[in-house]
């Protein structure tokens, strides 16, 4: 959500694959993609970010911690942030998500983005359920 150097973010791109496959992830079992270059998560956002109520994304803690950090010029990439990352859980139907403490309020924004969706449609998403590690 802050703005980075071209050459520094294609190096984080790199270093973070690398720490991917250090971490034991096969590529020959698994399919390791830039989300970047898959358009369906910017379209998907775009989608849910017109069913997801503002009030709901300002409430959201980290929201307003990373917001003060910027003194209090928060970005709207910042504000809709979890709603790209609840198209990213959705786009592939995910049915469990690992996550941490800090995430599980995002993660259940994710789950009433699906739930919203599939009152509204029909049944189409299914609503994920966080894994959270003891770690």
């Amino acid at each position: 959500t802050m703005p980075k150097e071209p050459a520094v973010l294609r190096q984080n791109i790199l270093d973070t694959t690398a720490a991917i496959l250090a971490c034991g992830i096969d590529p020959k079992k698994c399919f390791l993609f830039r989300q970047s270059l898959v358009p369906e998560h910017a379209e998907l956002a775009w989608i849910l970010g017109c069913l997801t109520n503002v009030q709901r994304l300002l409430r959201l803690p980290q929201w307003k911690i990373k917001r003060a950090s910027q003194n209090s010029e928060g970005t709207v990439g910042l504000l809709t942030y979890p709603v790209l990352q609840a198209a990213d859980i959705l786009l592939y139907k995910s049915t469990h998500v690992p996550v941490g403490e800090d995430q599980v309020l995002h993660l259940e924004l994710a789950q009433d983005i699906a739930q919203h969706f599939n009152k509204k449609y029909e049944e189409f998403f299914p609503v994920p359920k966080a894994i959270l590690s003891e770690l």
